[in-house]
């Protein structure tokens, strides 16, 4: 992944507003490490972009399913793929309504997917519930062989990644500036909310459980 702000590739390149163009390890993995969810789009042979958990380890990003999936059993063949990440971070009202606009943080990641081998699983997606809630991977029943062999997981690399970041209020065009219509940035995050415990549970919650709703949400206007 490149360590300045230039892009990886031609086809990574931010074309459109490219002063939002960031391209650094560090920007891209802040990014993804804030996702659940990402979007996966392929040619098999109609596009298709299907919505999947996906967690980082390192420089790869993971996505898993069954073997039986139509998605996992394509993308597995090594055939190209494009996935992206967005948060929407807040809706940018302008005077003009041709400059409305939304404060946003973005990764777009192009490349192949490949296949992580039996041995790798456990570890992998051990990191999964880690990146779920930290201490989930301890406080939960490992994949047992039958789960593992049913389950492929799926690894592309972020070096051929972009992030595109907008984060500021509107920019009207000079003569809209006396108009008298309200102005501003309408902010947005993710809220974490108090956890619902499944009814028999006895016991001192887990300390994630417990922390979760007073745990800082990805965002920011």
């Amino acid at each position: 992944m490149q360590e300045d702000n230039k892009p990886p590739s031609e086809r990574a390149r931010i074309r459109r507003a490219s002063e939002r163009a960031h391209y650094d390890a560090e920007t891209i993995h802040t990014i993804v490490d804030a996702a659940w969810l990402c979007h996966v789009a392929f040619a098999c042979p109609d596009v298709l972009c299907l919505p999947t958990a996906c967690w980082r380890v390192g420089d790869q990003l993971y996505i898993h399913g069954s073997n039986g999936s139509r998605m996992m059993k394509h993308l597995a063949s090594g055939a190209p793929a494009c996935v992206a990440i967005t948060h929407l971070d807040g809706l940018v009202m302008a005077r003009s309504a041709f400059s409305h606009s939304m404060n946003f943080r973005s990764v777009v990641i192009h490349g192949h997917f490949t296949e992580v081998a039996d041995e790798a699983k456990p570890a992998v997606l051990a990191a999964l519930m880690e990146h779920i809630a930290p201490g989930r991977a301890r406080d939960s029943r490992p994949p047992d062989a039958s789960e593992l062999k049913a389950t492929t997981v799926l690894g592309i690399s972020l070096h051929e990644a972009a992030a595109k970041i907008r984060n500021w209020g509107p920019k009207d065009k000079e003569d809209d500036l006396a108009l008298p219509f309200w102005a501003g940035v309408l902010p947005m995050r993710e809220q974490h909310l108090p956890a619902i415990s499944e009814p028999g549970h006895e016991g001192t919650l887990p300390s994630y459980v417990q922390t979760w709703a007073a745990s800082p949400a990805t965002a920011s206007a």
